[in-house]
């Protein structure tokens, strides 16, 4: 099970940093993928990382801006959010299972699990 969490309301220009924790699942062993999906809008993958950490992907439109890194001590994966601009309003999952992260590509495979999503609301 995976459980994200730290979404909120922040202003443009503004920081949040979202989490996701897993249980019943050992991180270190798995890629994790960020995933959001804005209202009318298809999913789209932002961010991964690999299980060692050695590898990250982040989509252009973020680059430079948000920042993922993992905790396998706590089986927790974290995406630290800068400059928030109001296109990145929307719910954002973690995912994991059989998937690879490939630097400037990103997840490669579908995720067997899902976190339940947490919103992000970038608004003056």
């Amino acid at each position: 099970q995976l459980q994200a969490s730290g979404g909120g309301l922040a202003q443009p220009g503004g920081s949040l940093r979202i989490s996701c924790e897993a249980s019943g699942i050992t991180l270190a062993y798995n890629a994790i993928g960020w995933f959001r999906q804005a209202p009318g809008k298809e999913r789209e993958g932002v961010s991964c990382i690999s299980n060692t950490g050695g590898s990250t992907y982040y989509e252009d439109s973020v680059k430079g801006r948000f920042t993922i890194s993992r905790d396998n001590a706590k089986n927790t994966v974290y995406l630290q959010m800068n400059n928030l601009k109001a296109e990145d309003t929307a719910v954002y999952f973690c995912a994991t299972h059989r998937i690879l992260c490939v630097p400037g590509s990103g997840v490669r495979g579908t995720p067997g699990y899902w976190g339940q999503g947490t919103l992000v609301t970038v608004s003056s």
